[in-house]
C-alpha cells in the first residue's frame, strides 16, 4: 500500500523490509562466492574449463613430480595459499572497477604457443610456466589490469610449485653440494673431534668416506624455506623492504642449517657408525634441520622487528590488504 502521489520503489521496499525484519539472513558463503566469480560470466568460466582442459596433462605430470620428487613435495601447499591469499582480498577485488582488455587474450594465446613449444622440446618448465601465463591473461581479459596487480603476489606465489629447469637445477645443485661439505669440514675441523678432511663433495672420516650427494645439496630445504619466506613476509609483515630482506637472509640461513646437518651426520657415522647417515636417521635430521632453519627465521623477524620499534621504523604487524576495513582504519 502506498499514499496518492508516490511511486513505490522495489528497492527501497526491500531495504525497510531488511530493516525490519529481524530474522533477515545475510549473503551466505555461496553467494559471497558467486560475487567474487560474477564478473567472468559463463564465457568465461567455459573457457577456463577448457584451458583447464588443454593443460591437463601438463598439470598431471607437474603433480606427479610433486608426489615423487621431496624437492618440491611443498608443491601441494603452494596453490593452497596462493587461492586463499585470493581470497582474503576479495573485499578489496571486488571494489576495483572493470576494465577488460584484449591484450588479455593476446596473453592467453601467447602463453598457449609457448606451451607449444615447450612440449615440442620436451621441456616442460616452460610449458608449466605457461600456465601462470595463462591465469595473467584470463585476469586482464575479464576484469583488467588493476585486478592483476592486485593479484599479483598470489599468481607469483605459484612460480614456488613450478620446478626449475634442469640446466638451472644442475647449475644450483653443485655448488651447493660443495659450500655444505666445505661448511661441514671447516667447522669439525675447528671443533677437533676427530680426524677429517676433504676431497671435492667427499667427506674423509677414519674408516670411511661420507659422500655429499645431491640430495644432501639443501636444495629440498633451501625451495621449502623461501617459500616460507616470501609467504610469511606477504602476511605478517607491511614493510615490503623488510619481505624482501627476509627473503633472502633465508637463503643463508638453508645453507648453514644444511652444513650443520652434514656436521651431525658425519659426528653420528664416526661414533654410531655408517648407518647412522643412511635410513630413517638420515631423512630425520633432514626435518631437525628444517624446523631449526623456521625457528632461526623467526628468531631474525622478531630481532628485525624489535630493532625497528627501538628506531622509531615501526608501522605495525600485519599486511592491510588481508585485513577487514574497520582493522585496517582502526
Amino acid at each position: 500500500m502506498a499514499l496518492a502521489g508516490t511511486k513505490t520503489s522495489g528497492s527501497a521496499l526491500s531495504t525497510s523490509v531488511e530493516d525490519v525484519l529481524p530474522g533477515a539472513k545475510p549473503p551466505s558463503k555461496l553467494q559471497g562466492v558467486w560475487q567474487t566469480l560474477k564478473p567472468f560470466g559463463w564465457q568465461g568460466l567455459l573457457l577456463t574449463a577448457a584451458l583447464i582442459l588443454l593443460y591437463a596433462p601438463t598439470l598431471k605430470l607437474l603433480v606427479w613430480q610433486w608426489y615423487n620428487d621431496a624437492d618440491y613435495s611443498h608443491g601441494f601447499l603452494v596453490p593452497i595459499l596462493s587461492a586463499y591469499l585470493i581470497w582474503a582480498r576479495r573485499d578489496k577485488l571486488r571494489s576495483i572497477p572493470r576494465n577488460p582488455s584484449i591484450w588479455g587474450m593476446v596473453v592467453v594465446l601467447f602463453s598457449i604457443g609457448v606451451m607449444y613449444l615447450g612440449s615440442l622440446g620436451a621441456e616442460n618448465s616452460l610449458a608449466r610456466l605457461s600456465f601462470i601465463g595463462v591465469i595473467c591473461g584470463l585476469i586482464v581479459y575479464f576484469v583488467g589490469s588493476k585486478a592483476l596487480r592486485a593479484m599479483a603476489f598470489p599468481i607469483a606465489f605459484l612460480l614456488f610449485a613450478i620446478p626449475m629447469p634442469t640446466v638451472v637445477y644442475n647449475e644450483i645443485v653443485f655448488p651447493l653440494q660443495f659450500i655444505a661439505s666445505k661448511f661441514a669440514t671447516g667447522t669439525l675441523e675447528m671443533l677437533n673431534l676427530f680426524p677429517i678432511m676433504r676431497e671435492g663433495n667427499v667427506l674423509i672420516l677414519p674408516g670411511m668416506r661420507l659422500e655429499v650427494v645431491e640430495a644432501c645439496s639443501g636444495i629440498r630445504s633451501l625451495m621449502s624455506l623461501l617459500a616460507l619466506a616470501a609467504g610469511y613476509g606477504y602476511v605478517v609483515e607491511r614493510s615490503v623492504a623488510v619481505r624482501w630482506f627476509m627473503v633472502l637472509a633465508m637463503v643463508p640461513l638453508a645453507i648453514v642449517s644444511n652444513g650443520l646437518r652434514i656436521m651431525i651426520t658425519a659426528i653420528m657415522a664416526h661414533y654410531i657408525g655408517p648407518k647412522a647417515a643412511e635410513g630413517f636417521m638420515h631423512e630425520f635430521s633432514g626435518w631437525v634441520i628444517f624446523v631449526v632453519a623456521t625457528i632461526l627465521f623467526l628468531a631474525l623477524h622478531s630481532f628485525v622487528t624489535f630493532l625497528r620499534k627501538k628506531l622509531g621504523w615501526y608501522n605495525g604487524a600485519g599486511n592491510p590488504d588481508l585485513m577487514p576495513a574497520a582493522k585496517v582504519a582502526q
